[in-house]
């Protein structure tokens, strides 16, 4: 069995959504972090306690932040026990502390999961009643320790987790909407536009808000975790809270000026009730503009102008109704949207087909559990590419 060390730099994985591996490597390097590998799903690389606090408080793209503490094989059930048993554990908690064991298992071994974590639990609790005849409770909602375990096959890691609750839940969001995008995603989808600061930034059918928020806190460099007040590690033993204010004090001076618009429009009243309470309460109220129109209504700003958007899918309304709607996007983005670039996300590929343009990139992303397309279309100016094109586009119609 491998014991990770505990001090100076040690191995990390920032967990990510998939398709936003890339994002999140190019986060840690910018952000210092050192043999950065991609993995499915995640990113691995080494720091130290610093960078730690740093990846939980900047980084856009991470759920969350492991720091392996083991890693083992077992055979079947009785040798993970004997592997977790072994563990030091009480230089990571009191015998009094609250724990709780998130799990993700991939394996012909371990077959249930809630089973293989129910084992580790016992093994943790049962080293602590023989050392000092009282054991760790276990609650998920007022843990003091999150740990997570991870088997694929007979391999085995067990590492703390250092946010608690996921890093998408920003704590700016006071309501969701109808199936509103995930943070995490959107700030993914904004830096995978390859968006500089350097133009005005629209949502057309914005929702609660969450791409406007995440556009005005990356446009603003404002932490992603800036409306947060606590993580896991804050309950850690070896926490150092200067160490920690020193770090938050770096990165809110990080915060500076932009010199462009954000607007969101959307048809719904509901739906802008809702983004201006949840940019009310992130205090970018003064940043970000809101109309109520239809997406064939509302032009852009002014100037060079980044659009992004997240129509609903299939699953939130009508298929009949869907059509139409994608078909509305497409004539808005032709009619009204020339010289910009538009992006789309969408789970639905037959509908993002009714918008009539073919898209210059596709990526696959996923929105919580949806895999989608994240399209691109270069809306060029009276170029004769895009005559052709609506031209095209008339004579399927008819």
């Amino acid at each position: 069995m491998a014991i990770m060390e505990q001090t100076g730099k040690f191995k990390m994985v920032a967990k990510t959504m998939f398709g936003l591996e890339g994002v999140l490597a190019k986060e840690l390097e910018n952000m210092g972090a050192e043999n950065i590998e991609q993995l499915r799903r995640a990113v691995s690389f080494e720091g130290n306690m610093s960078l730690l606090y740093r990846a939980n408080y900047s980084l856009r793209t991470a759920l969350s932040i492991l720091k392996p503490i083991a890693e083992f094989d077992a055979k079947d059930e009785q040798a993970l026990y004997r592997n977790v048993y072994a563990i030091k554990w009480e230089k990571y908690m009191n015998c009094d502390a609250k724990i709780y064991i998130d799990h993700s298992v991939f394996s012909t071994t371990f077959t249930h999961s809630l089973y293989a974590a129910q084992k580790t639990k016992d093994a943790i609790c049962d080293r602590f009643r023989k050392m000092f005849n009282f054991r760790p409770q276990v609650s998920k909602e007022e843990y003091d320790i999150k740990l997570n375990l991870h088997i694929y096959e007979n391999h085995v890691t067990i590492s703390l987790d250092s946010s608690g609750e996921s890093l998408h839940k920003r704590n700016y969001r006071k309501n969701n909407g109808q199936a509103p995008l995930n943070e995490v995603t959107a700030a993914g989808l904004i830096q995978l536009s390859g968006w500089q600061r350097d133009c005005n930034f629209f949502d057309p059918m914005c929702g609660s808000g969450t791409l406007l928020i995440e556009a005005a806190m990356y446009a603003y460099n404002i932490p992603a975790q800036y409306y947060r007040k606590r993580f896991a590690f804050n309950k850690w033993s070896d926490f150092s809270l200067p160490e920690w204010k020193k770090v938050k004090e770096e990165e809110n001076k990080k915060i500076s000026d932009f010199d462009y618009l954000i607007w969101g429009s959307d048809l719904s009243q509901n739906a802008i009730n809702e983004a201006r309470e949840n940019i009310n309460h992130a205090k970018l109220h003064k940043d970000i503009e809101l109309f109520r129109c239809p997406i064939e209504e509302q032009r852009p700003p002014e100037g060079r102008t980044l659009v992004i958007t997240n129509p609903p899918y299939g699953e939130r309304i009508e298929v009949e109704d869907i059509i139409a709607l994608y078909e509305r996007i497409g004539t808005a983005f032709k009619s009204m949207y020339e010289g910009n670039t538009a992006w789309v996300i969408s789970s639905d590929l037959f509908a993002l087909k009714k918008i009539g343009l073919k898209p210059s990139r596709k990526i696959t992303v996923y929105n919580s559990n949806l895999e989608c397309r994240f399209c691109e279309f270069n809306l060029y100016h009276g170029s004769k590419k895009a005559s052709k094109q609506a031209k095209s586009d008339e004579e399927e119609k008819e």
